[in-house]
Formats: structure tokens, C-alpha cells, sequence
């Protein structure tokens, strides 16, 4: 009768939720996430110099790794909703949202930060000045990212609301080309593509996150990661420290070993850089960041159950990475 209960129930929730309830893999490997991008670049330098597989044999797990590369958060979240990944790498805001969905993951690092790696931009030539300007204005933003967070805290900043621009859902491929063609007056966006227009003459900052947001994206894991195979975990993490010390006594070569992994010239990479932090280590101003992420996403409607980022975040790793 509890057999019977239990599958009822099971199946209710695939009904209601659509979440897959493929059984994790049991084989002997560590699947990890990450996408084209260089907020990830010291996972890339730990895989090209065997790190990732060097850290794991320190800790008595077998070294077998499966990558996964993923274009943005949301896809990555089905991959572990379906229970086909142990580690990964996103924004604050999609690991905010697979967390409310359901999913039983736990930040248990920090992929990078950086204020100056996200920003409202617009056209090199544009009359827009100050904030303040972009009243009446068509702004573009990927709807739900720490972007479009970025931009209500901009907009309050100088007594202004969403409501007050017309506010236009693109997705960052979308929004360079917008700026190029005119399409639009200002958007909210981040890395690589700020030092992209820039290069290019098409676009210039009209203000970043300095002193108005962080930009915090995370490094996630399983439950079964980061309670049952906690080596496994902290293998991962001080291989991906040694990634993000290299990148700063070593900016360029990393930047070169690196541009075909986050699509990005090494020419460019290498200013790109500079403006993140990428220690793992969870600060408390971290958690601060993503408690206001949280809170913006419900208030914005895109998440509907709230989730406790004091349990959401485990700082225990931080011990076995060191502080900044």
C-alpha cells in the first residue's frame, strides 16, 4: 500500500511540475556544467591543465569527467532537473530559479564577481547622458537575468521605475544588434559583449555595477555532491582556485590557452578579465547579493516559492579553499 501511495504520489509531481525523475548516473564520474563564457574561464584552465582530474586523485576519487557546455542557465537546469549533472556553473538568478522549481542543488562556491562586468550601455553617439535620460526610452534586457536586476536598481537610483521606459525582452545576441541598428536606446548587459561594443566603436557604458550591484554567479552542486561526495566537491573547488590564481599571474596566457573555449578573441579576453573576481570562496556580502536577487525575482514575479538562501548557500567548503 506505501509502494503504491508513493508511485501515486511520483507521478503527481510530474504531472503538476513536469520534473524528470531520471535516477542520478551511478557510474564512477563527476559530470560538470559550465557554459561559453569567460565568467567560467578558471574551470577552463583547470580542465586544459589536467587539474579538475589531478585534485580528484588527491582525494581518493576516481578521476573520470564528464563535460557538459550549456549556452545559458535555464537549459542547464532541465539537464539537472533530469538528474544528468553534478557541478555547475551559472548566474545567481537561473540557480535562484531552479532551486524555487524544485531542483535539490546547493551553491557551495562562487564562479565570479564583478561589478564593472555588467552595465547599462548605449549607442557610442547617443545623446543619453545620465540615467536619468533614459525616461521614454526603449531599454532592452535579458528578462530575468542579474542584468535586468541591475537595471531596476540603476533606475531607482535616480527616482525612476520600469514603468516609467519601454522595457524590451532580447536576448544578448539579439540586443547587439539592436544597438548597432538603432533598434534600441540603452540595454542592460554583461561580459563579453560590453568589451565587444566597445571594441567595436558601437557602444559605451552609461553606468555599471559599481556600488549598485556585484554581479555574483555561483557554483552549484547535487545534494549527493555536496553532503554524501563532499571530496569530490572540494576537489573541484580547489581546482578551480588553482585556475583563477593562474589567470592572475598569468592574464595572457590564460587568456590564449582559454578564447576558443569562451568563443572570445584572447585580444579582447585579456580585458575582460580584470573585472571579475573569480576566488570560490562564498563571502558574506555574497549571500547579501543573492538574498536582494532573490527578493528581486519574486517581487518581479518570475519566481513564485520563495527560497532560503541562508540554506540555499553551504559556506563549509570555504574552509578547505582559504578566504580571499
Amino acid at each position: 500500500m506505501k509502494t503504491t501511495i508513493r508511485i501515486l504520489l511520483l507521478s503527481l509531481l510530474v504531472t503538476l511540475f513536469g520534473i524528470s525523475l531520471t535516477a542520478p548516473s551511478e557510474a564512477s564520474e563527476l559530470r560538470i556544467a559550465t557554459q561559453p563564457s569567460p565568467f567560467c574561464a578558471p574551470i577552463f584552465v583547470a580542465r586544459h591543465k589536467g587539474w579538475v582530474e589531478e585534485e580528484l586523485v588527491r582525494a581518493g576519487a576516481k578521476p573520470t569527467v564528464k563535460w557538459s557546455s550549456f549556452a545559458a542557465g535555464p537549459p542547464m537546469n532541465e539537464s539537472f532537473a533530469s538528474g544528468q549533472q553534478d557541478i555547475g556553473f551559472l548566474g545567481d538568478t537561473p540557480a535562484i530559479i531552479g532551486k524555487a522549481a524544485g531542483i535539490d542543488t546547493h551553491i557551495i562556491g562562487i564562479t565570479a564577481s564583478g561589478p564593472r562586468s555588467l552595465a547599462v550601455i548605449v549607442p557610442t553617439k547617443s545623446g543619453i547622458r545620465s540615467p536619468r535620460d533614459l525616461k521614454g526610452k526603449k531599454v532592452a534586457v535579458v528578462k530575468g537575468s542579474y542584468a535586468h536586476h541591475l537595471l531596476v536598481l540603476v533606475l531607482q537610483k535616480v527616482g525612476l521605475t520600469t514603468s516609467e521606459i519601454e522595457l524590451i525582452n532580447l536576448s544578448q545576441a539579439d540586443i547587439a544588434t539592436s544597438i548597432i541598428n538603432g533598434n534600441i536606446d540603452a540595454a542592460a548587459v554583461w561580459e563579453p559583449l560590453i568589451t565587444r561594443l566597445e571594441s567595436q566603436g558601437q557602444a559605451r557604458v552609461l553606468t555599471d555595477g559599481t556600488g549598485i550591484k556585484k554581479g555574483v554567479l555561483v557554483i552549484v552542486a547535487t545534494s549527493e555532491i555536496a553532503s554524501r561526495n563532499r571530496e569530490e566537491a572540494k576537489a573541484l573547488l580547489r581546482a578551480y582556485q588553482r585556475g583563477a590564481r593562474f589567470i592572475r599571474s598569468n592574464p595572457r596566457e590564460a587568456a590564449q590557452l582559454i578564447a576558443t573555449d569562451v568563443n572570445l578573441s584572447s585580444d579582447l579576453l585579456v580585458k575582460v578579465l580584470p573585472k571579475l573576481d573569480f576566488h570560490p570562496a562564498i563571502q558574506a556580502d555574497d549571500i547579501t547579493e543573492i538574498k536582494r536577487s532573490e527578493a528581486f525575482m519574486r517581487s518581479a514575479g518570475l519566481i513564485k516559492t520563495p527560497v532560503n538562501i541562508d540554506r540555499f548557500t553551504d559556506t563549509s567548503f570555504n574552509r578547505d579553499i582559504g578566504g580571499k
